[in-house]
């Protein structure tokens, strides 16, 4: 059952807060410490890591994680355990119980039936319940599958339908609803039927890859060499090739399966998590994992090889000079301690997609990815950026990495053309996220086991799990509900890709895409777009010296997913700040802006006004006042009444920058501030005539007729009070009139005297 923990301490320098690594288990571990425990499985379709005793289903629900998780217990009968799942529903526990017979209970009643092979010449390799609208659960056994529907009133299995292949082996995942079946003398070669809520698709057959060691050996390949995982939504299968020291790739399509390429591996021991669509290829041996973004049908690794970080770990709660009374104590929790900091134990399994279970030790453990430590680990800024933008799980640190990178490349004054790239990188994410809905847009954290997928006629996403049949003297088998004793794969999330092929690829539903990223666009079909959402700066997040984030709430932050970054952010989190500390020419300032312009435009994305804003100030501050005037003129600089005023403003020191800010008040009808600014200008009888040519009665009397005395002419007053009292009713009665009419006498009697 649980073997011994590692005796390698090689890896427990990683607990040191200097250590370098880009991929870390967070302390505490969720603990599974069961008396008299027969193992550890994993059921992937309900999240479930599963312990059992001889009469006791011992649950923990690894979805959302939490290290404190409790488990849920259920009573079975005594007898041998291969294999342990729970219905979709969560209403029924199947076990099996040999390679001829599966035993059922359901959890309200404790009522029981069995299913047994019929044939003796055929065996049962294990069995996966699916929510494919014909059955309910599906039996794999050496001459194929059995679909079964369970019937509720009789409490019995009706077969359905089978599918007749010679079956060595198999991988099946829950969340793709693939399996794939091994057949022939070397296990090579593969036949796959995907049963989802669509019904069931039934893939080509296809033979994979393998060297030869000798001239007249034929390795056999094993299902511990096969995984199953899915990123941005599509399906692939990693096949680990020893002799050749590789791991294949191969991509499902509904009518193809087609090799994708092969990385290099420099392990015997390989195993496979997918965490936020990031691909983790664990040298076990090593002892060091490798980092894959292939959304780009990249081979190239984000980083160096570097070892899974254990963070948290409580040294200083591990006391050396405790009570003489306390030593046995203390050593017991020193040796507790100590086994739960080894990385990469002998006894280390990878479940789907990204837990790792110590059985030894009976642990739990989270694999995450250290975002910041990755981007520095690059100086290739715009893929630093890309590779962020796609992040999803930690939006909210993307976000924050994206507009620190981007604030330091700007201060750093890097050249133009690198900095304009980053530029493109992060407008066609926020006018992407826009596109598909995912931008500020809530979800749910993790998607529920019942959930049933939408093909749209395709192929399902992915969910990778392994289990071995021991005891039994037959072929190891791989399934979630997996002895996690042998080596797992990891089944990785699912998130959309918007890319289009010629073949239809299999692929995530959106259903199960929405847990992650809202409304994406997965596989070949087509985005549905949203209107532009207006965000409150307060609401958004910035670089992590700015005190803004002190009103941002754990809530907001959990519901960001998208690390996209709209211009209005872009405007206070990185232009803003910017522009208060660089000093000197502000050339180098304007030409960065003048790039975010150019990214916009061609993605049809509207900026900020105040970015326009903060141009004209400093290109005023340059006197490039020329440069402004064709900026305005062949609209660059977008006209607003932001723009206008400030204009108004800057032109102080030239005429035409101003004359272009009031004739664009004007265009943009904004005739309350086009009068206003007339009268401001001593223009108060030309700002009459144009207040009554546009119906302007916003204007408050006082401002004109102040302006009118100022100018110390009876005449312009007189004109003044004639319009008013000519042009709103009741006018004659208000203080204003009396007051002012009172003056008008006054100047005229000091004239005639």
């Amino acid at each position: 059952m649980a073997g011994k923990a590692s005796s390698s301490q090689a890896s427990v320098g990683g607990l040191g807060s200097g250590a370098l690594s880009h991929v870390f288990i967070q302390y505490p571990p969720l603990r599974c410490n069961i008396p008299e425990s027969r193992g550890f499985y994993y059921d992937d379709g309900n999240k479930l890591l599963i312990s059992p005793t001889s009469d006791q289903v011992f649950s923990w629900k690894t979805a959302p994680f939490s290290p404190l998780a409790a488990p849920i217990t259920d009573s079975i009968s005594e007898g041998p355990i291969c294999s342990i799942r729970f219905s979709l529903d969560e209403k029924l526990i199947a076990v099996q119980r040999s390679n001829i017979l599966i035993q059922f209970w359901h959890r309200e009643t404790g009522e029981t039936f069995t299913h047994r092979c019929k044939s003796e010449s055929e065996t049962i390799l294990g069995f996966f319940w699916t929510d494919c609208p014909s059955c309910d659960i599906v039996v794999v056994k050496t001459s194929g599958l059995d679909l079964f529907a369970y019937e509720y009133a009789s409490k019995s299995l009706i077969l359905v339908e089978t599918k007749k292949v010679n079956v060595n082996w198999y991988v099946y995942t829950h969340e793709s609803r693939l399996v794939l079946l091994a057949s022939g003398m070397q296990c090579k070669t593969f036949y796959g039927f995907q049963l989802s809520s669509a019904g069931i698709i039934r893939l080509p057959k296809f033979e994979m890859v393998m060297a030869k060691s000798e001239a007249n050996s034929k390795p056999v390949l094993s299902s511990e060499d096969v995984y199953i995982v899915t990123v941005y939504g599509r399906i692939y299968c990693l096949q680990v090739d020893r002799v050749a020291m590789v791991l294949h790739s191969y991509r499902f399509y509904r009518d193809a399966i087609i090799q994708q390429g092969s990385l290099p591996i420099y392990s015997n021991k390989v195993a496979v998590s997918v965490v936020d669509n990031v691909l983790l290829v664990h040298q076990v041996d090593a002892k060091v994992v490798i980092l894959y973004d292939i959304f780009a049908d990249s081979r190239a690794p984000i980083s160096a090889p570097l070892p899974v970080l254990l963070r948290g770990f409580p040294r200083s709660n591990i006391s050396t000079s405790r009570p003489s009374s306390k030593e046995s104590e203390s050593s017991e929790a020193s040796n507790t301690n100590d086994r739960e900091t080894i990385i990469y134990g002998d006894d280390w399994t990878f479940l789907v997609p990204d837990l790792i279970c110590d059985v030894a030790n009976k642990l739990l453990w989270k694999i995450h990815l250290d975002l910041e430590a990755i981007s520095a680990s690059s100086s290739e800024v715009p893929s630093v950026l890309e590779f962020l933008q796609r992040r999803k799980l930690e939006a909210y640190k993307a976000k924050q990495l994206c507009l620190e990178i981007t604030q330091t490349v700007i201060l750093e004054r890097r050249p133009v053309t690198m900095v304009a790239k980053a530029m493109d990188v992060l407008v066609t994410s926020y006018s992407h996220s826009l596109k598909t809905g995912s931008y500020f847009k809530g979800i749910k954290t993790e998607r529920t086991p019942s959930s049933v997928p939408n093909v749209s006629g395709l192929g399902q996403g992915i969910d990778a799990s392994t289990s071995r049949a021991d005891g039994l003297g037959k072929s190891i088998q791989h399934e979630s509900a997996s002895r996690v004793n042998s080596v797992a794969v990891s089944r990785p999330s699912t998130y959309s890709s918007s890319e289009t092929e010629d073949n239809e690829p299999l692929k995530i539903s959106s259903n199960d895409a929405q847990f992650v990223a809202g409304k994406v666009d997965l596989g070949a079909e087509s985005c549905t777009t949203e209107a532009q959402p207006s965000s409150s700066p307060s609401q958004l997040p910035g670089p992590s010296n700015n005190p803004l984030n002190a009103s941002v709430s754990e809530q907001q932050e959990s519901q960001l997913t998208s690390p996209a970054i709209s211009p209005d952010e872009m405007y206070k989190f990185v232009f803003a700040p910017i522009e208060e500390e660089m000093v000197g020419e502000p050339s180098y300032l304007v030409a960065i802006i003048l790039e975010f312009f150019r990214s916009a435009n061609l993605e049809k994305v509207k900026v900020h006004p105040n970015l326009y804003v903060l141009t004209i100030q400093l290109l005023a501050r340059s006197e490039r006042y020329a440069e402004l005037g064709l900026f305005i003129i062949n609209k660059i600089i977008e006209p607003s009444k932001e723009v206008a005023l400030q204009l108004l403003e800057s032109g102080r020191q030239n005429f035409q920058i101003r004359k272009l800010g009031t004739d664009m008040l004007r265009q943009l009808s904004l005739h309350h501030d086009y009068v206003l600014l007339l009268v401001q200008d001593g223009y108060y009888l030309e700002a009459l005539r144009y207040a009554r040519k546009h119906k302007v009665t916003t204007i408050r009397p006082s401002l004109f007729l102040e302006a009118a005395f100022t100018s110390n002419d009876s005449q312009h007053l007189a004109a003044v009070l004639r319009f008013f009292s000519d042009f709103i009713p009741g006018f004659r009665s208000t203080s204003d009139f009396f007051t002012y009419y009172h003056i008008l006498n006054e100047m005229n009697s000091s004239v005639a005297a």
